[in-house]
């Protein structure tokens, strides 16, 4: 099933923490204090192994950083009309602490925003959804990723209707190393139950993929990366044949992204 754009999955509470963090940022200098802007060309938006759109996409990005602090928004909007109810606007912050060992661990906080020709506005709560997540990526030695997300959701409760709840996303990646100057690695994700907001019947594998990326020189000093991703979702759609019993129907994606920064 397709991630949907507006309806009960986008629930209300919507917290603007990127906005009150810059809003209570000093004026004066900071220590570590940095901002960069960019923007990524896709030939698909796949997230977490649901692709948004079907078409390509434009992903521009601000962020700012103060010390272990990071806020900013990130975008994604489709080249097609018809791709245009996938369009979405995050804002997020986090905060990363570095071990003198090399590995870190992040905290943070993701404000979904969906602005489809026929979304609601964005003062509407409803419109928004958020996802509490933390990550750890270990030393050189043992260069393992894992991230965990718990977003907002829905169910079905016993009367029929639907009642709010949470769902928990888990990911671990790998670098596989260079090959010939490319850069390889591999990761697996799941959705830890049944969820409205990813689309899933039950706990289900939906993201689990090979990334090669290497960088484009094209002068002496400017030499985007470009990254192409393998990417299989084993639960991207699925029938239900009866009570508890359901079909999942995989989908495989081939993804290209082409990463400009100034």
């Amino acid at each position: 099933m397709q991630h949907r754009v507006a309806g009960n999955a986008y629930r209300r509470h919507s917290v603007r923490i990127a906005t009150l963090i810059a809003a209570a940022a000093p004026a004066g200098p900071a220590v570590a204090q940095s901002a960069s802007i960019g923007a990524d060309i896709v030939s698909r938006y796949v997230w977490r192994g649901i692709d948004f759109g079907e078409s390509m996409s434009v992903q521009p990005g601000l962020t700012i950083a103060i010390a272990g602090l990071e806020f900013g928004a990130w975008g994604s909007y489709s080249i097609s009309a018809s791709g245009s109810t996938a369009n979405e606007n995050d804002l997020w912050a986090s905060y990363t602490h570095e071990f003198s060992s090399g590995a870190s661990v992040s905290v943070g906080v993701t404000d979904y925003y969906f602005p489809g020709p026929d979304a609601e506005g964005f003062l509407v709560g409803d419109a928004h959804t958020l996802e509490f997540s933390a990550s750890l990526s270990g030393p050189e030695s043992l260069p393992v990723s894992l991230f965990a997300g718990m977003v907002e959701d829905t169910k079905e409760a016993a009367d029929g209707k639907e009642e709010d709840t949470y769902t928990l996303y888990v990911e671990a990646g790998l670098p596989l190393g260079t090959l010939e100057g490319v850069e390889l690695g591999a990761h697996a994700g799941m959705v830890a139950g049944g969820s409205t907001f990813y689309g899933t019947p039950n706990a289900s594998l939906v993201n689990l993929g090979i990334t090669a990326s290497k960088a484009l020189r094209i002068t002496e000093s400017f030499a985007p990366p470009v990254t192409v991703s393998y990417i299989v979702n084993t639960a991207a759609s699925y029938e239900e044949k009866g009570e508890n019993d359901f079909e999942k129907r995989a989908r495989a994606y081939l993804v290209f992204a082409l990463s400009l920064s100034p």
